[in-house]
């Protein structure tokens, strides 16, 4: 966040915290790479995850299911012991009043609920017209159809993605880490090295017998089939788990 939206909470009075559920020693890298400007706290036992819906403040999907971070982490184990959250915000008042709360819903339209959040106009427009309203009002509903501060990337373009940064012998994903690069810019070269792999078969395909070239291809589609399946069931789609 740096539209300077935390600023104004901060001026008048109120506080800004991001909860993750990775190990503090990541929660306090993350606002350095993602340029936040508040403070990241972590919260891989969801203690603070469990007190919100304990109290009826807010719910959060959690994806329980950890074999394909494991695999693309040596160190992920420890990291989350109970699974790791879905995205939320949610805002209080000093009496402990709910003034916001959206909840992400996972589903293959957000990657698992890895992309798309609420605006940050939105979400303070909405506490401030919760802040105008009369003392002793009640929570505020959950926000299920916010404005969101992007668009959706598609599932296959982010399923590629992954393919690519496991040299397209496996998926792997792009995990916080305490040092090194940057998610960012391991998204970006798996990006170039996608399409560095796109381009090899046009020219192999332009330069070479078709018939060689089309059995590697198919034998390459019949390796990674199998595994894409395995990173589908991995990431967290309530919409597919509904059906």
């Amino acid at each position: 966040m740096n539209s300077g939206v935390a600023d104004k909470i901060r001026a008048a009075g109120g506080a800004v915290y991001g909860v993750t559920s990775e190990p503090q020693s990541l929660a306090e890298r993350a606002p350095q790479e993602w340029k936040l400007d508040f403070a990241c706290i972590g919260d891989p036992h969801h203690e603070i995850a469990d007190t919100c819906r304990e109290r009826g403040w807010l719910e959060l999907f959690v994806n329980p299911s950890l074999e394909f971070l494991q695999a693309s982490s040596t160190h992920f184990d420890p990291q989350h012991p109970k699974g790791y959250f879905q995205p939320g915000v949610l805002a209080l008042s000093r009496e402990g009043r709910v003034l916001y709360r959206w909840r992400s819903v996972p589903s293959r339209k957000n990657v698992g609920g890895a992309v798309a959040r609420p605006t940050a106009e939105h979400v303070c427009s909405s506490i401030q017209r919760a802040l105008d309203e009369a003392p002793g009002a009640n929570d505020v509903a959950l926000d299920a159809d916010p404005p969101l501060d992007g668009p959706n990337i598609p599932w296959l373009l982010f399923a590629s993605l992954l393919i690519a940064n496991g040299w397209f012998i496996t998926p792997r994903a792009f995990p916080q880490r305490p040092t090194g690069l940057s998610v960012r810019q391991r998204i970006g070269i798996a990006f170039a090295r996608a399409i560095g792999f796109v381009a090899l078969w046009l020219l192999a395909f332009a330069t070479l017998p078709t018939l060689p070239v089309a059995l590697a291809l198919a034998t390459w589609t019949a390796w990674i089939v199998p595994k894409v399946r395995w990173l589908n069931r991995e990431f967290q789609s309530v919409e597919q788990s509904a059906r």
